[in-house]
């Protein structure tokens, strides 16, 4: 019994050696990685020597660029996928949020290419806005890339357990994220100040976890660490001629702790991996390549160290590689935070239905769509299984500035010189409303009002009301074909004006999501004159003398009309439009007329423009686009035909551009116009651009056949287009086979 009793415990104190031992063989390898914006890219360098040399990695901390890094390997994902993963994404793009047009409805395009600067303006103050980005592209990009670990809300449940770092601005405290939903933890983490809008997690406004904790050794330490494994790609202390810009002085500023903290941190790194990170900036993202081999580099002389880390390991099952889901059913839509938008605004942003499949493409364009309203300053969601589905869970949060001032400029041959200053206020009467007011001085003053209630896929409500005023030398032969006027052998030219009061009141809804149908009242006080003609008219012509001077009127009277509209417009720039659908019909019929000619009958005139865009290499793109529009009916009425003639993008009225042919040179009561042009963008935003253009254009051509004939006008141009920061600038000289002269046409700002 007793040499039993001896034999059980020396097989206990065997079992227990023997685990000892194997804890000896087994340790736990911690992994830290550090912040460092653009340079984080060398922790995915690092990481492939890791796995390279058989180390298995079972805990992770990370801060800002490094949560990124780490949270992705902590879901699953291996070096070689990360690799693919980075080199493959637009990390300007993303950073500056740079949504599609596509995103915007038709009233949020025409808004937003309008303005060269927009402030908000509060209580009669002019203020900034907190930071460039709301990050929503990299936060859209993150619930992609993790959805697969959508439900794991306890980050220790990650295949590798996982936190990060974030710092609460309120407190000046760090706070460590260890649940919660992944992508919103590490968006928090890395919310650079001045770059990113803070996060909102759990009530706490959160900032970057560098400014406080770049390098979390410790925290990491106490997850049950044995080895820590450290990837640091901060830099020390810059030189003055490093500070170039607000990002890098913010940094050293941060810096100051950071270097003295290091010096303590890497002492408790048992594998330190510092790449050489002092060429880089925390915005080389075009430098990715270089910044993930200089991180394998400096991995490489630790390879020993790492060889012999993983030799004390059990290898364990390789995990399998992760397979991105593409579509997703969403069967539940939870709304947190709309205080002043409803939900049918925010459904019709989303443009997709509940119980529906839809692609993961399709709920970012839905986010976007969102977000490029402008009304939220961060835009939170989540994915969670609710066993039918999935739960789409929106934390909005709304921009509280509710009133902006806009500010533009603009020159072209028509409007001539042009400052505009708008007052915009957002919730004046109704949720989801807006108003703006354009006020325009230079050599002609102009003014546009709008007020747009937008109920997403509803029937939304809009009033408008615009004041249009310039003055055009044109050939007399122009005004005799439209008006009764005395002929004059010794005129060959006049100068006409133009006024234009118009006002609308209309509703909107959208079709198939990508078209809208408009229909609507329209009022529009029209007036035509000129003070060239020495003699006032006897009959049907007003004229009036102030102070000796002739104003000779050709037309000045009010028109009423209803009207229906249908517009597509998937361009992705309207300037320089390299892809996309266009399409652009209008009816008007006009009931009603003051009649200063003394010669109306109820008249209608319809008009479309359709168009496409695609490239055909890289860098050179070509658009086409036909036109035509006729009027039915039997009034004389001629004020609002077809007018040929100039270069632009917002001629008000019938007014058509036409290359080779100065502002209203080609009159008509009907057209067709066939646009051909080639945009080769020979350096980043700049362009030279080869265009050509064919119409005919007179009365009835329809009804004749003449719109099927071979062009009875043609015009071509070459130019110079650049993107500018206030705007598109051109320069394009045109001309045409049957005018002696050619014409050169400047622009400068967008168009208003």
């Amino acid at each position: 019994m007793r040499q039993m009793k001896k034999i059980a415990s020396f097989l206990v104190a065997l079992l227990f050696a023997s685990l000892l031992m194997g804890q000896e063989q087994q340790p736990k390898v911690g992994l830290v990685l550090s912040g460092g914006g653009a340079k984080g890219i060398a922790h995915i360098g690092a990481l492939k020597v890791i796995e390279e040399a058989g180390v298995q990695v079972d805990y992770i901390g990370g801060t800002s660029m490094g949560a990124i890094v780490g949270a992705l390997y902590a879901s699953g994902y291996s070096a070689k996928e990360l690799d693919s993963i980075f080199r493959n994404t637009d990390f300007t793009n993303l950073i500056q949020d740079n949504l599609p047009r596509s995103a915007k409805t038709f009233y949020e395009k025409e808004d937003s290419e309008r303005y060269a600067l927009t402030l908000p303006f509060n209580n009669f103050k002019i203020s900034f806005p907190e930071a460039i980005s709301g990050g929503q592209n990299i936060y859209n990009e993150l619930v992609r890339l993790l959805y697969h670990v959508k439900d794991i809300d306890e980050f220790d449940s990650l295949p590798i357990p996982f936190f990060c770092i974030a710092t609460d601005i309120e407190k000046g405290e760090q706070v460590l994220l260890d649940k919660g939903y992944l992508p919103e933890a590490i968006m928090a983490s890395g919310t650079f100040p001045s770059l990113f809008e803070p996060t909102e997690v759990d009530g706490k406004v959160l900032i970057d976890g560098g400014v406080l904790n770049n390098y979390p050794v410790m925290e990491v330490r106490d997850m049950g660490a044995d080895i820590i494994i450290g990837v640091d790609v901060q830099h020390g202390l810059r030189d003055r001629e490093s500070l170039s810009s607000a990002t890098e002085i913010l940094l050293q500023i941060n810096n100051f702790r950071t270097v003295r903290d290091m010096q303590e941190k890497s002492g408790q790194t048992d594998i330190y991996i510092r790449p050489d990170m002092e060429s880089f900036s925390v915005i080389d993202f075009d430098r990715k390549e270089e910044i993930m081999q200089n991180g394998e580099a400096a991995a490489m002389t630790q390879s020993d160290a790492l060889q012999a880390l993983a030799a004390k390991q059990q290898k364990k099952p390789k995990p399998q590689p992760i397979i991105t889901k593409d579509t997703i059913i969403i069967n539940r839509l939870i709304l947190r935070g709309n205080n002043n938008y409803t939900r049918g605004y925010v459904k019709g942003k989303l443009r997709f239905n509940l119980a529906e499949r839809i692609t993961f493409e399709k709920l970012q364009q839905g986010i976007s769509n969102l977000a490029a309203t402008g009304n939220f300053k961060t835009i939170r969601y989540e994915l969670v299984s609710n066993g039918l589905g999935e739960d789409l869970i929106l934390k909005l949060r709304e921009d509280p500035n509710k009133t902006l001032i806009r500010i533009g400029a603009h020159y072209d041959d028509l409007y001539k010189s042009g400052a505009l200053i708008n007052l915009t206020k957002k919730n004046v009467l109704l949720d989801d409303d807006v108003a703006s007011f354009d006020f325009i001085l230079g050599d002609n003053v102009r003014y546009n009002l709008q007020y747009y209630v937008d109920k997403g896929f509803y029937w939304s409500f809009g009033i408008n009301s615009r004041f249009n005023d310039f003055s055009r030398e044109i050939d007399f032969s122009v005004i005799q074909s439209n008006f009764d006027v005395i002929e004059d052998p010794n005129i060959s030219k006049l100068n006409l004006d133009v006024s234009d009061f118009t006002n609308q009141i209309y509703l909107q809804t959208v079709l198939q999501e990508e078209f809208a149908f408009s229909i609507g009242l329209e009022h529009k006080f029209l007036k035509y004159s000129t003070t060239t003609l020495n003699e006032p008219p006897e009959d049907e012509l007003e004229s009036f003398q102030p102070e000796g001077d002739f104003r000779t009127f050709f037309e000045k009277s009010n028109y009423f009309s209803t009207y229906g509209k249908l517009i597509l417009d998937t361009y992705d720039d309207r300037y320089f439009p390299t892809r996309g659908l266009y399409f652009n019909g209008d009816f008007h019929f006009y009931l009603f007329s003051s009649d200063f000619n003394d010669n109306f009958k109820e008249f209608s005139i319809a008009k479309a423009r359709m168009g496409t865009a695609f490239p055909i290499f890289p860098n050179l793109s070509i658009n086409i686009e036909t036109e035509g529009g006729f009027k039915l009916g039997t009034s004389n009425v001629t004020a609002l035909d077809f007018v040929l003639g100039g270069y632009g993008n917002n001629l008000i009225n019938n007014f058509v551009p036409f290359l080779g042919y100065d502002f209203l040179s080609l009159p008509g009561n009907s057209y067709v116009k066939a646009y051909g042009r080639l945009d080769l963008e020979f350096a980043p935003k700049n362009h030279v651009i080869f265009a050509a253009n064919f119409a005919n254009v007179d009365d009835d051509i329809f009804r004749t056949g003449e719109w099927f004939t071979a062009p009875d006008f043609s015009g071509y141009g070459v130019g110079y287009g650049w993107e500018s920061f206030f705007g598109p600038v051109q320069v394009l000289y045109s001309w045409s086979p049957e005018v002696q002269d050619g014409n050169f046409f400047f622009s400068v700002g967008y168009w208003f």
